[in-house]
């Protein structure tokens, strides 16, 4: 239990906080296999988020899950229960779900899951041959004056950012690529198709920003970060979220490529073209972008 002190255990056994099998326990008891423990924390209040995952393929190894903007991949300071892999873990047939990459926060779209540890094991240290293509889709700030673009530069953090996750451009960092392409604009605002060809963290958010082009409603890519600190102490206005102009920023993992071991050949494409988020299907209405 990584989020609680040693001392926590004998306040809550005092408390009656701790059921085996529903009964309430007061001292230490030898557990048996299959037995259930549970706990409750008084005053504790996860963020809300969205629940709504999907299946769009699976084998009998893997399976790609639609994961909805503003739902965490796995454990945060704040979320514990409502994460995608403790969803799953619930609510699909694989109990012992393991993630074989991520999406952050605020990203919507394709994810990859194993159904259980020995499937991951086996597939993790392999993506590069699993995964052929990950394509998303962005809305960003502006006209690219490039209607495709094959971008590359060296990405990391730095030490004087007043944000540590922030990933930077900078002389000699990470080698990242991502071939871009315009499909739509309305001189303000434009819908751009990221390609990803390696895979860094933040990457197509950083090199969207590098180039001028920040995505809609990104709290740290854009005004200078100013709404992503604001959120890490819970206070981000109505007002805020007037001038991000979206809840969370628009990036979507909309297809991906794989090969199975078992399909020496054959690609699987899959496409999520009907998940967008509610927040990201406006904006575009409104723009004239849809």
């Amino acid at each position: 239990m990584p989020l609680m002190d040693a001392a926590f255990w004998p306040q809550l056994l005092a408390q009656g906080g701790i059921t085996i099998d529903g009964n309430i326990v007061s001292d230490n008891q030898l557990m048996e296999e299959g037995q259930v423990v549970q706990y409750g924390i008084d005053d504790y209040e996860e963020g809300q988020v969205d629940t709504r995952w999907s299946t769009l393929w699976q084998n009998h190894e893997i399976s790609a899950i639609h994961k909805p903007a503003n739902l965490p991949v796995s454990r945060t300071t704040r979320n514990v229960y409502n994460t995608l892999v403790q969803i799953l873990r619930r609510e699909s047939p694989w109990p012992d779900a393991h993630l074989l990459h991520r999406l952050d926060l605020e990203t919507s779209g394709i994810i990859l899951i194993g159904h259980n540890n020995a499937s991951a094991s086996k597939h993790q240290p392999n993506l590069p041959s699993l995964i052929k293509r990950k394509i998303y889709h962005a809305v960003v700030k502006g006209v690219p004056e490039w209607t495709s673009l094959d971008y590359e530069c060296e990405l990391n953090t730095v030490k004087d950012s007043a944000i540590r996750c922030q990933m930077h451009k900078v002389e000699s960092g990470k080698t990242s690529r991502t071939k871009f392409k315009r499909l739509k604009t309305n001189g303000e605002f434009s819908l751009v198709e990221c390609e990803l060809m390696t895979g860094r963290k933040h990457q197509i958010r950083a090199h969207l920003s590098s180039l001028g082009h920040a995505i809609v409603g990104d709290k740290i890519y854009s005004n200078n970060g100013e709404f992503y600190l604001k959120r890490l102490q819970d206070k981000v206005t109505e007002q805020d979220y007037e001038a991000l102009l979206t809840p969370h920023h628009l990036l979507h993992a909309y297809e991906i490529h794989i090969q199975p071991s078992d399909q020496l050949n054959d690609e699987d494409v899959i496409i999520t073209d009907s998940e967008y988020s509610e927040p990201w299907q406006a904006f575009m209405k409104q723009q004239g972008l849809d």
